[in-house]
């Protein structure tokens, strides 16, 4: 998919830009030509002469290098290529990208540019964190900015969490997803996917034995297809797809919030087995047994995610439900389909019989306003790529 494709590689000034090097390998691999270029604080970091050595072609760095500029070369940097990748993306450089600042090279090739842009955010969980580098993704994210991770997980200045660079395969698989000139270029769609886990103590909680195998083919199939894919997922079971945004979280509550954050979308997808309830008090400390016998639980009904979206002033055009049934499975998703108020249901029988839950296979029913439309079992890769096309037909 890479394959004669142009990415012209921006490194901005972090620890993540070692892992530039290899992503120069790994695009070069798949068939791309890759030319890179430096801010003054990734050269920190690396050097032009071991990112040129690797790409093949001339390192750039500097906005007045006075051959090139004589010949308007930014403008030619940001135009001539497919994509552009950055990767490590700093605070700063999103800081600039937001504000419109074109104060070096790289901001200003970013500002003077009209090629899709791809951004791998990378820095400490404080700063990811911060409202104000929330504001800049969001502004981004609104100009048609893409974005690959960032993942979790151990920083170079000892602190743990969101803020590591994706790794160089994801890039590359996000990259691909950009450039697929697929029916869903440039469409911004939403997938929920696995269980919730809603918690009674520090140790215990309620969730259901949803494995997130569904919904991660699906956004797979949907970015193949070319869409920009935003996976909200709970504690699967299977690892999310690369090349999508992945968002994590664990409460219904929290799959509540980031829905909402990632809204507007072009299209919605439910297949989230999220927690009808919870409970409603959270034990500071684990319950322990007593002569009473078990605990007594109170539970609080959980804000309904589908029919949220569904009444939402930023409703998605297409809105598409999931309902694990096990039994009258047809007549209860046709009624939940207008209850929610949503497009599209896709109904599964989950009876302990079928072994669809936690499977590799499903056979579903998808549901609309014009009846519904039984399909035969068949792997949940296959029930995805075909929903994905669906998905892609109402879209067109």
């Amino acid at each position: 998919m890479l394959n004669g494709k142009r990415i012209l590689l921006i490194v901005g000034g972090g620890i993540a830009a070692y892992k530039s090097l290899d992503l120069i390998r790994r695009l070069r691999e798949r068939g791309a030509s890759v030319t890179p270029l430096l801010t003054k604080a990734a050269a920190e970091f690396i050097t032009p002469l071991s990112a040129a050595a690797l790409a093949g072609e001339k390192a750039y760095t500097h906005l007045f290098d006075l051959t090139d500029e004589a010949e308007m070369g930014h403008i030619e940097l940001s135009r001539s290529a497919d994509l552009i990748v950055v990767a490590p993306a700093t605070a700063d450089l999103m800081a600039k990208m937001a504000g419109g600042h074109a104060d070096d090279l790289a901001s200003t090739v970013l500002l003077a540019t009209d090629t899709p842009v791809l951004l791998a955010p990378a820095m400490n969980v404080r700063m990811w964190e911060h409202p104000a580098t929330q504001r800049n993704l969001e502004v981004l994210r609104g100009d048609g900015i893409r974005t690959v991770g960032p993942g979790e997980g151990h920083m170079a200045c000892g602190e743990y969490g969101p803020g590591r660079m994706a790794d160089p395969l994801e890039i590359v698989a996000a990259s691909e997803a950009v450039l697929a000139d697929g029916p869903l270029r440039g469409r911004r769609i939403l997938v929920t996917s696995g269980p919730t886990h809603e918690p009674i103590d520090p140790v215990r909680y309620i969730a259901n034995r949803s494995s997130g195998a569904q919904g991660t083919a699906l956004a797979r199939a949907l970015a193949v297809l070319g869409a920009d894919v935003v996976f909200i997922t709970g504690p699967a079971e299977v690892a999310p797809p690369e090349g999508v945004e992945v968002v994590r979280v664990d409460t219904a509550s929290d799959m509540l919030g980031a829905v909402l954050a990632a809204l507007p979308a072009d299209a919605a997808i439910f297949a989230a087995a999220v927690a009808d309830w919870r409970a409603e008090t959270i034990a500071d400390g684990k319950i322990k047994k007593g002569a009473d016998g078990p605990p007594r639980l109170a539970f609080a009904e959980n804000t309904d995610i589908l029919a949220t979206v569904s009444s939402h002033a930023d409703r998605p055009r297409l809105v598409v439900g999931f309902a694990a049934e096990t039994d009258d499975v047809v007549a209860n998703a046709t009624a939940k389909r207008l209850r929610k108020g949503c497009d599209w249901i896709v109904a599964n029988d989950v009876s302990a019989a079928t072994g669809i839950m936690g499977g590799t296979e499903n056979a579903v029913t998808v549901i609309d306003a014009g009846g519904a439309e039984t399909w035969p079992r068949m792997s949940k890769d296959d029930v995805a790529r075909r929903l994905a096309g669906k998905i892609a037909e109402a879209l067109a």
